[in-house]
Parts: structure tokens; C-alpha cells; sequence
């Protein structure tokens, strides 16, 4: 995990990038069915809700999702628990926090807006779960690990 600010801030730029485009390609999925315009649609709604995403999960998620997610770790977890607790309360804020968005950006600002965003919220949670625990999460660690190895310190300059 992060050591510092800067390790921080690319660690959540990563893991950002890496759920809002999947996170983009499954709900085009579910609303046209599997397509090459499903990837392409994300990828052109990816520097908007990028920005929104890391926003919230800077602001909003994270300083909550950890204060809470610490209330159940103890020093002495096991790092697989520390994992799965800060990503279960990480990704329960973010999916409430996107879901909004998305039922913003696909349906306005309008009375559908509020049936449309708790639908969003348990269809989004049921992908981005297993999705950060099993996917997301690892491949972010392990490239967050390529560039700063566990025990270098890198200092913000």
C-alpha cells in the first residue's frame, strides 16, 4: 500500500483509471449489449467520469471508507483481511458515489433520477466487488509494486 503522498496518488490514479473504464464497459453492456461500441463508448466517457470517480474517491470515499474499514482492522490482521475490508467499504462508497453519476449522465436531471440510481447501485456493486478483489486490486498492486518496491521510501519533491 501507500507510504506517502505521491505513492498515494498514483496508487488511486491507477486503480481510478483501471474500475471507472471496466466499471464504463460493463454498465454500456447492460444497456446495448456486448459490442466493440461498448469499449469504445467507455473510453470516450473516460476522461469525464475518470475526474469524477477520482474526486470522489480522494474527498469523499477514502477518508470515510478508511476511517470505517479501521474500525475492524487490527494492527495484527492478516493482510488479506486488511484487503478485504478496505476494498468492501472502498468499493460500497465509490459504487453509491458512481452510480449517481451514471444514472445522471444517462438519465438527467429528472424524476427517473432517483429509481434510476438505486437501481444502479446493486447491479454496479455486484461486478465492482469481485472485480476489485480479484482483478483490479491485484494487477494495481502488482504494477504500484513495480514502481515503488515494498521498503523504498519515495519522498514528494
Amino acid at each position: 500500500m501507500p507510504i506517502n503522498k505521491k505513492e498515494s496518488l498514483i496508487y488511486t490514479s491507477l486503480m481510478c483509471f483501471f474500475m471507472v473504464y471496466i466499471m464504463s464497459v460493463y454498465n454500456i453492456v447492460l444497456e446495448i449489449g456486448f459490442s466493440s461500441q461498448a469499449f469504445i463508448g467507455a473510453w470516450v466517457s473516460l476522461p469525464l467520469a475518470l475526474i469524477v470517480g477520482f474526486i470522489c474517491d480522494v474527498y469523499l470515499v477514502s477518508p470515510n471508507a478508511k476511517g470505517l474499514a479501521f474500525k475492524f482492522i487490527k494492527e495484527d490482521s492478516p493482510l488479506i483481511l486488511k484487503i478485504l475490508i478496505i476494498s468492501t467499504c472502498m468499493v460500497t462508497g465509490m459504487v453509491i458515489c458512481m452510480s449517481l453519476f451514471g444514472a445522471i449522465m444517462h438519465n438527467g436531471l429528472n424524476y427517473n433520477l432517483f429509481k434510476a440510481w438505486l437501481i444502479n447501485i446493486p447491479r454496479n456493486f455486484v461486478m465492482a466487488l469481485p472485480l476489485q478483489i480479484f482483478i483490479a486490486g491485484p494487477i494495481v498492486r502488482k504494477i504500484f509494486r513495480g514502481i515503488f518496491p515494498v521498503g523504498t521510501i519515495q519522498d514528494i519533491k
